[in-house]
């Protein structure tokens, strides 16, 4: 074969390839495009049974206590009718008896003036006798028409103004979450989640984290605050986790809508403190720790159950709970766990000490930070700066100087520096130790 069809046939070959990624990639187009039309479809067809839903509730509601109201009111008209009515009705039962008396009164009047002589002396005494005994002077007295009730209503036009208001005022529908998920970041046994606010006119009061199990179908509360960010602990590793967030608005009550649920895990095992520490308990997680009396005044050193500890994590020590305070007290990262120390204050390890005091490798540094006390986060974060190896074959492992560029933070302010150690190490051992009982540390 020729050098030109060589050439040629290299080139074709490059097409293909180069037209096999081109398809490849527009493929991988086509299902974001599927995804993107199902999340639009899918989202109006659940904001559209949501709309349906409360609306049906609100007008179900609505009517129910308009129904309520009219009832309430016409038993309000029965009541004033029936209390009204019922004394015209006396006085009219008392007036008809005056009536017939009198009519009965008459005829005995008629009856006596035509009757005999013989008889008209007798009978016009006992009528006349008979006309004292019933009164004729005294009337009952009829109310005035002023002194008796007349219903009406009392209907206020506003409120079907004021009501027809806040109906065009009630429910929105955005196109997008206020909020979303900017960021997943698997931690030890945890995932720490970031979001941001993504709508210029939306001014966040609080945010609302929920996540749930890759298999569950129920969402749980994981924080409620004003941070934009919060370290979801307590996952197993390996296992797919949802994450939402969502907002409330200043001077509102009612939540945003949920930003769109983003997948996440750690494949970082938990920290967890070595159990079985003369002095200490723990946790059925292992990852909180207390300084109990059993051995008071003596201290000792409280070491992670493995080198769980790698550069570029971050390693964080809240402080729970706190007793009396001594100088050799301290939270730390070492290279080794020895039990025969009584202080993290030593070779090969980098420690804080309560009273905010910065050692490293045994020795005080000059910058110092705040004291530790109740509510404290203490971090310590680390990278490779370099190694300086002595052996022959330039092998890190025979020997050698390694440096990791150190930042331990508390509160708002921290210390950088150079840690050397005089071998290689992969991970690294925390620990703590507290003289007197009370403390208590949790580790993430």
């Amino acid at each position: 074969m020729s050098i030109e069809a060589e050439a040629l046939l290299q080139e074709a070959k490059e097409s293909i390839e180069a037209a096999q990624n081109y398809r490849s990639e527009l493929q991988q187009r086509l299902h974001g495009l599927s995804q993107a039309r199902k999340q639009v479809r899918g989202s109006a067809s659940q904001t559209r049974e949501a709309l349906q839903r409360h609306f049906q509730e609100l007008q179900t509601a609505v009517s129910r206590l308009l129904t309520e109201r009219l009832s309430a009111l016409l038993q309000e008209v029965d009541s004033i009718e029936l209390d009204s009515v019922s004394p015209l009705d006396d006085c009219q039962k008392l007036i008809e008896h005056g009536v017939s008396t009198a009519d009965e009164l008459l005829r005995e009047g008629e009856a006596a003036i035509r009757c005999g002589i013989n008889e008209k002396e007798d009978k016009l005494g006992s009528f006349t006798k008979k006309a004292l005994q019933i009164q004729l002077d005294s009337l009952p007295e009829v109310p005035a028409l002023v002194d008796v009730p007349c219903l009406s209503a009392q209907l206020d036009d506003s409120l079907l103004h004021m009501f027809r208001t806040h109906v065009a005022r009630h429910g929105s529908v955005a196109s997008h979450p206020p909020v979303q998920i900017e960021e997943l970041v698997e931690r030890p046994g945890g995932v720490l989640v970031r979001w941001c606010k993504v709508d210029d006119d939306f001014s966040p009061q609080d945010y609302r984290l929920q996540y749930r199990r890759g298999n569950s179908s129920q969402y749980e509360d994981a924080y409620i605050g004003r941070d934009t960010e919060f370290l979801v602990l307590q996952l197993d590793p390996h296992i797919d986790h949802l994450f939402r967030v969502c907002a409330r608005g200043e001077g509102r009550t009612e939540w945003s809508p949920w930003s769109i649920p983003q997948t996440g895990y750690t494949t970082l095992a938990p920290h967890e403190w070595l159990p079985g520490v003369d002095g200490y308990i723990l946790s059925s997680r292992k990852n909180i720790a207390m300084r109990n009396d059993s051995s008071p005044g003596h201290g000792g050193v409280l070491y992670s159950n493995s080198p769980s500890y790698f550069c570029g994590q971050t390693l964080t020590f809240k402080i729970t709970a706190a007793g009396q305070t001594d100088k050799r007290d301290g939270l730390g990262v070492c290279a080794d766990s020895r039990t025969a120390t009584d202080s993290l204050q030593r070779d090969q390890a980098v420690c804080i000490s309560t009273n905010g005091a910065v050692f490293v490798n045994g020795k005080e540094m000059t910058n110092q930070l705040p004291a530790i006390t109740v509510g404290s986060s203490v971090t310590f974060d680390m990278e490779v700066v370099n190694l300086f190896p002595v052996s022959n074959n330039n092998n890190p492992s025979d020997g050698g100087n390694f440096k990791l560029r150190v930042t331990i933070g508390s509160g708002n302010r921290e210390v950088v520096f150079d840690w050397l150690l005089d071998q290689v190490v992969d991970s690294l051992f925390f620990g703590c130790s507290f003289t007197h009982p009370g403390w208590k540390v949790l580790v993430f």
